[in-house]
């Protein structure tokens, strides 16, 4: 499985190269250290709003529909994504087209014009995003439940910002906000794929054109809980969206694999624990899943369910079962080769494709920083874990005081503040 290599621009952006045998189609991920983590009260949104500007137009393409059609005519796909630590660009063209898909990136991200007019006209765009996310609770639930364990910090807030701030911002915010967090000393680059010494070579001369950034550091996540923790923020709606979890590790951690496989044997599958006792055997709920999320220095493992409101609590006392269960009970042999098998198959399936392969060590240049593990020695260290090494981490992080409860619906924290607690 995909090996790589790290090179160093002249100007010494980290050059991420990673050749995916048989593919006819690479990928290009300009991918920045800066997202929402590392914004103000008074700037919260502007990573995300800055993402949208860079497709507004350039001096060269003037408009957001030379661009597209510029990317379009390629026959390519793109697009980009801002999070709380990172903020990537990407593109996928098949292998013939790789340096004048880098070109257009490059263009949109050196030489944006930032235009007054179409700040304003993206306030409206960027709000209406936003309103989407809050009316569909799935969507939220995780900003809920971000809230619920970081609380009014940067980790805590919104990627998207708040409305107040969205309205408000001028063409003097982003570009001081760019001089900031945009160069070399933030800037990763990826390419995974069927690609050329000579595309290597284009595409570091585009790299070379950053400059140095001045870059504001993030505010780190204290970790200081010491009891349950319960947000429930008031929707008229017919059923409850709750997010039940534990703080766990950041990124890069030895429990990280361990906890990838916790979430799949909980609730990452059909075949999962509580998919089936919380849909198949108590029918509360069409969608069930189990994520975990890693940070530089935080991460948390969480439940996401949509149930009735009459039956939340039941559900609640479900998932806390299941929690108390994996981490007093050694799983069987048999369920361990299941989910380890599906695991593997899964990640084997998207390492055939060039952007899963791109954004796999893009996440991890950010995150990870010297510590870059490819596929196929994660899979090494997948297969190493025991039934006894995964009950020791789920001993550690299902604690009481270790648990947070995030709700979206017709409810109050304290309907839930005695059933928040493990039976053990």
């Amino acid at each position: 499985m995909n090996n790589f290599k790290v090179k160093k621009s002249k100007n010494g952006v980290p050059m991420y190269l990673i050749p995916v045998k048989g593919a006819k189609t690479a990928t290009v991920l300009f991918i920045f250290n800066t997202g929402s983590r590392y914004e103000n009260k008074d700037n919260n949104g502007i990573s995300h709003f800055l993402e949208h500007m860079f497709f507004k137009g350039t001096k060269k393409r003037p408009d957001t529909a030379t661009i597209s059609s510029s990317l379009d005519s390629l026959g390519s796909e793109f697009n980009a994504f801002t999070g709380k630590e990172y903020t990537g660009y990407h593109v996928k063209v098949t292998s013939s087209k790789i340096k004048k898909a880098s070109n257009i990136i490059g263009d949109m991200l050196l030489n944006s014009v930032f235009d007054k007019d179409e700040i304003e006209r993206e306030k409206g765009v960027i709000i209406e995003e936003l309103n989407m996310y809050e009316d569909n609770p799935l969507m939220h639930i995780e900003d809920v439940f971000e809230k619920c364990l970081y609380k009014d910090s940067p980790a805590g807030w919104d990627t998207i910002g708040t409305k107040k701030n969205i309205k408000g911002f001028k063409r003097e915010d982003f570009t001081n906000y760019f001089k900031s967090q945009y160069g070399t000393k933030s800037l990763s680059f990826v390419i995974a794929g069927n690609y050329s010494n000579d595309d290597i070579k284009a595409v570091e001369k585009i790299i070379n054109q950053f400059e140095d950034n001045k870059f504001k550091n993030k505010e780190k996540v204290v970790e200081n809980q010491k009891k349950p923790e319960i947000l429930a923020e008031y929707k008229k709606v017919d059923q409850v969206t709750l997010s039940l979890g534990v703080r766990t590790v950041p990124a890069g951690h030895k429990w990280q694999a361990k906890l990838k496989l916790l979430s799949i044997i909980l609730g990452g599958s059909m075949s999962s624990r509580l998919f089936i006792k919380l849909r198949e055997r108590s029918g509360l709920a069409y969608f069930v899943r189990t994520t975990t999320e890693f940070n530089s220095d935080s991460g948390y493992l969480t439940t996401q369910a949509g149930v009735p409101i009459e039956k939340a609590k039941d559900a609640v006392k479900i998932i806390l079962d299941e929690y108390n269960n994996i981490s007093q009970e050694l799983i069987t042999d048999k369920e361990l080769k299941r989910v380890k098998d599906m695991y593997k198959g899964k990640l084997n399936l998207n390492m055939e494709t060039s952007d899963e392969v791109a954004n796999w060590y893009g996440r991890q240049a950010i995150l990870h920083k010297n510590d870059i593990t490819s596929p196929k020695k994660f899979l090494e260290s997948i297969n190493k874990i025991t039934a006894k090494d995964l009950k020791k981490v789920a001993k550690s992080v299902f604690k009481d005081e270790n648990l947070n409860l995030a709700l979206i619906g017709d409810v109050k924290e304290d309907q839930f503040k005695k059933v928040l607690k493990l039976n053990k």
